[in-house]
Formats: structure tokens, C-alpha cells, sequence
């Protein structure tokens, strides 16, 4: 009989956790290692980078990263539902809530960070919510659908993805920040006044520099909150997205050190001063610093797997901070060192359009030779050449406004090693390696392929770019077309509408199209001749066959589902009895929802009329 495997014991099921199991089950293929999970959700690791699109329609299936299945299928023992209490470092136990006592060889601490919830007076009350699971979320829909207003408690990246959230939800929407502006860590005062301003013109409030003194109620319900300066803000649900603590009570309740400000110290093996007990991801402090990224969690994923199976030499020194996201529709961008400019010999380079709300900041060293680091806000398309140019730290063979702007006849190009996907570490020769040698033609297709914008997703857009040149260089055909419906891109379409001065998606349908239409061009049409002449959206509704013509949600397979208004979730029998007579009449499918209203799916596009007078 040959030697017994080696027990990997993870405690965290988090993105990172699954990640960590991911990669040891592909890479052990001697089957050394048996691996357990434990997690404290009912649920199997999911995305959470995009949860606010739960909001916009996508489910808490879609958001799933994988099932129940796929441990099983790789002999992964997971265990849902199931938190450690503590961690027995000298026998190698661990205690779990379920008065389980599992025994390691080797354990990872993969426990995350939980939401910092500041110790304001009345926070405890009924309509305060946090912003971290889809529990959490659940919660905050239902909620939502009984009130008008809410406020974000909280500026930064988190809270404006919040902030997101509940303006889907088509509730009256605030942000409140502490700090004197928004994302205070990513973004200087002149690029974040214009990211405020591009925010307010959503229809967003923004209130920065304001200290909430409590939250007010009655009852034991949230009413509003109290400022120590300024008018009370009269709300009916409130997000707290404040920031975010390690979770390190495990190690602190274990004799595991952990640091001044939280977080479980690692070296750059990753191992805590417990031999043989790992972190990593966001419960993880190295070198003083917590990474609240996903990219850096999966290097230390990566960088711990290696170890594990033999490569010592391997080692953490650290990750890069720079990032690109899109906030509340505004593409915001940092990299580098971008602050190096103030206080230092550092100089900056900054183009500023407050109308189109665009501001672009490169930082140089004194020499003005070599790209520090920067911000972009309202237009990050440069985004990849620059943190290119930034990591390259050779002297730079533009000027900067080039960087910025391109230079005419210089190709704006990526080199084959530059990184385009720095969640899961994918180069652009990856990618093109990928296209040529399995045929690619999709997006989709990559993602799968090489994991490359299955992260944060912020490189999708240079993933698009990258597939268009690759295929255009192999002769194939790229067809930009918005659909087809209409041989054009959006640009042209809008270049066309405003140089034609067409009106009406009928008159462009006839001018330019084809066929009828369908729910990509009904809505982009509809957004195109709203913004060309500055009309309400809503003038154009009629233009679309879908959710808002006929007061129905799409569904994948060309379906409907009707969620009739209940007010306070209140409704009497013969209600109830009329909704059940429709869905056996129309042979509808019935759930609540999370909003605890009555969701009928299954409705033809031809039926709903007739339903809804019904």
C-alpha cells in the first residue's frame, strides 16, 4: 500500500478559497493531497466581485463560480454551513460549529474580511443592511421593494457598487462619505470632483465630509440618518459599505498572531507563525498590507499551491493595487503610485474635461522619463497601454499627451508579455495563442479557454480589442454590427441619427435597417435618440418589445415572467385566487420572489396583454 495522503484542511469557501482548491486539485495529479472545505454559507463559492448585477437580473445561480458537483467530482469533501470555531495548532485540530473535530496536515486560512460596520447610534435598527453575500442581498431587495429612498453609508469602491445596487433597484439614492471626496484611496480631489459630478448626473446624491452621528427611527425602524454638520437625510433603508476587517477571530482565539489593526501575519511563504497554518486573500497580512483585491488573493492561491507541491523558491513579495472598474456607469482607473506627485519631486500631466466629465492624470518621475502611475476617470480606454508603460519602468519612447491620446501613425499595441487579465495573470501572447490554436471567436470563448476576464472583469473591453486584431490578422471576418438589424456600431448609429436628424427608430429602421428589430438594437436605438436630441427615455419606450413596453421581464429562452404589484406584500383571497386562475390558465410557472411578491414565468409576448387585464 502506498503512503497516506497528506489532509489539506481550507476554512473559507470565498472566492480565493475556491481558487486555492481549483488550482491544488489541477496541479496534484500524483494525488497527494486530500483536501476538506469548510464554509459558513449555504452555498458554494460564488462571484463576489459582481454582485451588484443580482439587482440588475443576473441570479444567484448565474453569480455561482461552481457546484456542489465539482467538488465531488475532484474527491473535494465540502462541508457548507460549517464555521471553525477554533484552531488546535500543537494536536492539529480544528473545532467546527457542528462539534466536528477534523485533524490536518496542512491548513489554509481563507476566511476573508467581513463589513465594517462603524459604532453609530441606531445602526441596529430594522431597514440597516450590509453589503457583502447574496443573503445579504436577498434581504436588501426585499426590503427595497417596500421603500423609496436608501443612503450608502460609505464612498469607496464598495460603496459604489452599493450605491449601484439600489439605484437599480429605482430607489431615490445617496452616498454619504466621510472623507473629504469619494474613493479617497484611489482617486485625487480634482479627479474625484468629477467623478461626483458624473454621478450626480445620474440622479445619485452625494454628500461627502459628512459624519453620520446616528441613525434615526421610529419604532426600531430606520427614518433617515443624523449628520454632526448639516440637514438630516430623511431615508427608509440604509447600506452600510464603510470598509472592510479581516477575519482573523479564529487565529486570535487560537494563539495564532495577528496584527495591531487585524489581519493574520504571513511570510512570504504565506505561513502564519503556526507551522503548518497558511493564509491568504483578504484575512492575510503581508508586509503590513491587507490586499482587498481578488488578483493579489489568487497570486497567494497560485504562489501557496506551488509551495505545496514542492517549489520552495516560490514566494509572495507583494501585488499590485492598480485597478480598473466601472462605477455606477463611470469608468474609473488607478495604477502605479498615484499620488508620487504630491509632496514628492514626482510631477504630473493632466488632461481635465469637467463637460464630458473625463479627467486623466499621469504621474513622472522628476526626470519626466518614466510613467510613475495614474488615474482615469469618465474615459479608461488607455487603461492597459499605460499600466504596461508603468510596469515596463523603462524610459518612455512617448510624450506623455501621446500616452494619453496615441500618436498619429504609431500603432497602440500591447508586447506578447504584457499581463491584459491581472486577476488571473493571462498575457496578451496567452490570448492570442489561445484564439489561433483552439479557433476562438467569441469573448466568451477566451474566458472559458484561458480564465482571462473572469475576475473583476475589467479587461474584458482589451479582450474584445484583442480578438478583432487576431482575427482580422488570420483574414477572417470581424463583424462589428450592432446586430442584425443594423450593419452599424453604436458610434455609427448615433453618427448617423444626428447627421440624418432621424427621430424615430422606425424612421432608422427604414432608412438603414432591416427586418424589425429585436432587444439588443430596441433599446440601444431607443438610448441613442434620447441622448442625440435630448429627449426622456421614456418618450422612446414604445420603441422596445420587451420589459418596458410590456411591464415583463425577458427571460433566456424568449419567455416572459409578470411579477404583479402587491404593496407591503399585503393581498386578499380573491386576489391570490385571481393570480392562480391566470397561471393555470396560461400555464405559468409560480414562485415569490425575494421581494416576496408573486413572480408568474412562462407568458408568450402575444399573452401578456390579455393578462394583464385579466
Amino acid at each position: 500500500m502506498g503512503s497516506a495522503r497528506e489532509k489539506v484542511v481550507v476554512v473559507g469557501n470565498g472566492m480565493v478559497g475556491h481558487r486555492f482548491c481549483e488550482l491544488l486539485a489541477e496541479r496534484d495529479t500524483g494525488g497527494r493531497f486530500e483536501i476538506v472545505v469548510f464554509g459558513e454559507e449555504p452555498r458554494p463559492a460564488y462571484d463576489r466581485v459582481h454582485l451588484s448585477e443580482f439587482f440588475a437580473g443576473r441570479s444567484a445561480a448565474e453569480l455561482s463560480l461552481t457546484d456542489a458537483a465539482w467538488y465531488a467530482d475532484r474527491g473535494i469533501s465540502l462541508r457548507l454551513r460549517e464555521g471553525v470555531l477554533e484552531i488546535d495548532p500543537e494536536a492539529r485540530e480544528i473545532y467546527t460549529s457542528q462539534g466536528r473535530i477534523e485533524s490536518y496536515d496542512v491548513l489554509v486560512l481563507a476566511t476573508g474580511s467581513a463589513p465594517f460596520v462603524p459604532p453609530i447610534p441606531g445602526i441596529e435598527q430594522d431597514g440597516v443592511f450590509v453589503y457583502r453575500t447574496i443573503e445579504d442581498l436577498e434581504a436588501i431587495r426585499a426590503w427595497g421593494a417596500q421603500a423609496r429612498s436608501a443612503a450608502v453609508i460609505g464612498g469607496g469602491l464598495l460603496g459604489l457598487e452599493a450605491a449601484k445596487a439600489v439605484r437599480d433597484m429605482e430607489l431615490e439614492t445617496t452616498v454619504v462619505e466621510a472623507a473629504p471626496r469619494l474613493m479617497p484611496r484611489q482617486v485625487d480631489a480634482r479627479g474625484a470632483a468629477v467623478l461626483t459630478a458624473a454621478i450626480r448626473s445620474l440622479g445619485v446624491g452625494v454628500r461627502v465630509d459628512e459624519s453620520t452621528e446616528c441613525v434615526l427611527g421610529e419604532a426600531g425602524q430606520v427614518t433617515g440618518l443624523r449628520f454632526k454638520e448639516g440637514d438630516d437625510l430623511p431615508v427608509e433603508m440604509v447600506v452600510v459599505s464603510a470598509g472592510i476587517r479581516p477575519r482573523d477571530e479564529v487565529a486570535r482565539r487560537s494563539g495564532i498572531a495577528v496584527g495591531p489593526r487585524g489581519g493574520i501575519p504571513v511570510d512570504d511563504g504565506l505561513e502564519t507563525s503556526a507551522p503548518g497554518v497558511y493564509a491568504i486573500g483578504e484575512c492575510a497580512l503581508h508586509g503590513g498590507q491587507i490586499y482587498g483585491l481578488v488578483a493579489p488573493g489568487y497570486e497567494m492561491a497560485d504562489t501557496l499551491v506551488a509551495r505545496l507541491l514542492g517549489d520552495e523558491a516560490r514566494a509572495f513579495r507583494g501585488a499590485d493595487l492598480s485597478t480598473k472598474l466601472k462605477l455606477l456607469g463611470v469608468d474609473v482607473a488607478s495604477f502605479g503610485d498615484a499620488f508620487a506627485d504630491e509632496g514628492g519631486d514626482a510631477r504630473a500631466v493632466v488632461f481635465e474635461d469637467p463637460s464630458a466629465g473625463v479627467y486623466q492624470k499621469l504621474v513622472l518621475d522628476d526626470s519626466g522619463e518614466r510613467l510613475l502611475g495614474g488615474i482615469l476617470v469618465g474615459d479608461a480606454s488607455r487603461y492597459a497601454s499605460l499600466l504596461q508603460a508603468c510596469r515596463q519602468q523603462e524610459p518612455l519612447e512617448l510624450a506623455p499627451t501621446a500616452l494619453l491620446f496615441g500618436a498619429p501613425g504609431v500603432e497602440d499595441e500591447l508586447a506578447p508579455e504584457a499581463q491584459v487579465c491581472s486577476c488571473n495573470d493571462v498575457s496578451v501572447a496567452a490570448v492570442c495563442r489561445a484564439i489561433a490554436d483552439e479557433g476562438l471567436d467569441t469573448v466568451a470563448e477566451i474566458k472559458s479557454c484561458t480564465r482571462a476576464g473572469t475576475g473583476c472583469g475589467g479587461c474584458v473591453p482589451q479582450l474584445s480589442q484583442i480578438l478583432a486584431a487576431e482575427l482580422e490578422k488570420a483574414g477572417r471576418d470581424v463583424d462589428r454590427s450592432l446586430c442584425e438589424h443594423f450593419p452599424y456600431t453604436r458610434q455609427e448609429l448615433f453618427d448617423i441619427v444626428r447627421i440624418e436628424r432621424i427621430e424615430s427608430f422606425e424612421g432608422l429602421l427604414a432608412a438603414r435597417g432591416r427586418g424589425n428589430g429585436c432587444e439588443i438594437c430596441r433599446p440601444a436605438v431607443a438610448s441613442i435618440l434620447a441622448s442625440t436630441w435630448a429627449d426622456p427615455v421614456l418618450d422612446h419606450q414604445n420603441i422596445q418589445d420587451t420589459n418596458d413596453r410590456f411591464l415583463a421581464n425577458i427571460q433566456r429562452g424568449g419567455t416572459y415572467s409578470v411579477i404583479p404589484r402587491v404593496p407591503g406584500g399585503e393581498i386578499t383571497p380573491d386576489k391570490l385566487i385571481v393570480l392562480g386562475e391566470i397561471a393555470r390558465r396560461y400555464g405559468l410557472y409560480c414562485k415569490i420572489t425575494g421581494g416576496q411578491r408573486i413572480d408568474l414565468l412562462g407568458a408568450r409576448v402575444d399573452q401578456l396583454p390579455q393578462i394583464w387585464e385579466e
